[in-house]
């Protein structure tokens, strides 16, 4: 299958930074959402030219799991605004306050909302990790780790905040992974850390083999 490299480099590196937009008021939902859809697009260009599905298919399951966790959110927040008009009418003072069944369900429908939601996030930014980490070792750029390790730790820190900002610093390594990035013939003529290079090191080995071959 005939796959261009920097196409598909280029399709998750804008994918990452539309992400990164997502903060953006307003329009950052609408900018996320065609982050999602040019991020997978790469995903899947990514996973044809390195010939491994679970590339595509760890980043979609991704995806989906964090819809889950945005629907379970969304839900949770809804029963909740729910059970505090039942009990309140948005009045919010003391003499106000009523409780209702319904404000007991909202709230034991929140509480159920924000705990599968937390579980799915974290599920998400695992199989999201993978993804990284099967980056990084099939393009060697270890960008690629450090991200899926902070896009992980950031999901069980969130509830103190501190998780989104790791969440942030993520994708900032993911954006940098994927617009560094070198195709495998690059990878193939790189330097090694002695200062030679596969091309040059392969044909002395092979000559050395042939005399020594030749002497006996």
């Amino acid at each position: 299958m005939n796959v261009s490299f920097e196409y598909a480099k280029t399709l998750a590196g804008e994918g990452a930074i539309l992400l990164l937009l997502s903060l953006v008021p307003y329009a950052g939902w609408i900018l996320g959402i065609i982050g999602i859809v040019l991020l997978l697009r790469g995903m899947k260009e990514l996973s044809n030219y390195y010939q491994d599905e679970k590339i595509y298919q760890d980043s979609m399951t991704g995806v989906k799991y964090y819809i889950i966790a945005i629907i379970a959110a969304g839900v949770a927040i809804a029963a909740m605004t729910i059970g505090v008009w039942s009990a309140t009418g948005f009045t919010f003072t003391t003499e106000s306050f009523v409780p209702t069944v319904a404000f007991g369900v909202g709230l034991a429908a929140f509480l159920a909302g924000v705990i599968i939601a937390f579980v799915f996030y974290v599920l998400a930014s695992s199989h999201l990790r993978k993804t990284f980490n099967t980056l990084a070792q099939k393009s060697g750029e270890s960008s690629f780790a450090t991200a899926g390790i902070l896009l992980w730790l950031g999901a069980i820190l969130t509830i103190i905040l501190v998780g989104l900002v790791l969440i942030f610093i993520a994708w900032i390594f993911a954006t940098i992974g994927f617009f560094t990035m070198k195709s495998r013939q690059l990878q193939q003529y790189a330097p090694q850390p002695n200062g030679s290079t596969p091309s040059s090191t392969q044909p002395m080995t092979e000559t050395t083999n042939v005399a020594a071959r030749g002497g006996i």
